[in-house]
């Protein structure tokens, strides 16, 4: 799965860090998990279960519930959960503000599919992660989540990887920050959406809610950009 997902990546210009494959990383999160006593962590941005696949693997034993709007890779998400009695795929939604419906622009490479659209620089620097279509989905909130899926959690923790729209993402948690005991987020040092936040914001924001990066994680190097894009940032009240 790794190799193959560098090679997508290498083939629109992204030169791919440790952070896929590499076991230092995923063990240090798991270690993270486990000090916290992470018992339920929300995988938003599924695609097709490939960091709840990770973590497993490293050796988190908790549950975890998958949110992916995209239909034509839940089947995929499904099959990869199926003989997993902790892992549970949700109904089929995008995670924002409100609950509502979307329209997500559905890229050539499925991970990268955003609500958002490329930004102009974008567009013409990543050709092939541009929209080939759309589909229309229904969108929950974080804070109704909490209701629907904790059922028996302690300790929650929540991964969000959803192509620029972090900050929508934490804007539906509404009053429900104290059920959240860490984060995962993307963080974007060069925007490459249209209305996307840079890292900034975000990093200021959850330290407002008492929260700090506990762990870093190089992302994706552009060499149509001749830098990093984005990083992985893992945080918990200190």
């Amino acid at each position: 799965m790794v190799s193959t997902f560098r090679k997508l990546a290498r083939r629109f210009g992204f030169d791919i860090s440790p952070f896929p494959g590499s076991a230092p990383h995923w063990e240090r999160l798991i270690k993270t998990l486990s000090i916290h006593n992470i018992d339920c962590v929300f995988d938003i941005g599924a695609n097709t279960g490939q960091y709840a696949q990770a973590i497993r693997t490293n050796g988190y034993a908790g549950e975890i519930v998958s949110f992916e709007p995209l239909s034509g890779v839940r089947a995929t998400l499904e099959e990869h959960a199926a003989r997993d009695p902790h892992w549970t795929i949700a109904p089929q939604t995008a995670v924002g503000a409100e609950i509502g419906q979307v329209e997500i622009n559905i890229s050539g490479e499925s991970d990268m599919s955003s609500i958002l659209a490329l930004d102009a620089m974008a567009h013409e620097r990543l050709a092939s992660t541009r929209a080939t279509t759309r589909e229309q989905v229904p969108v929950t909130t974080l804070s109704s989540i909490l209701e629907a899926h904790t059922s028996g959690a302690q300790t929650i923790f929540v991964k969000s990887d959803t192509q620029g729209y972090e900050d929508q993402v934490l804007d539906g948690i509404g009053n429900s920050w104290d059920r959240i005991a860490g984060l995962q987020l993307e963080l974007s040092m060069q925007p490459i959406y249209d209305g996307q936040p840079d890292h900034l914001p975000l990093l200021n924001r959850l330290a407002e809610k008492g929260f700090r990066p506990h762990l870093v994680i190089p992302g994706y190097w552009s060499r149509h950009y001749g830098r990093m894009l984005e990083y992985d940032a893992v945080f918990f009240r200190d």
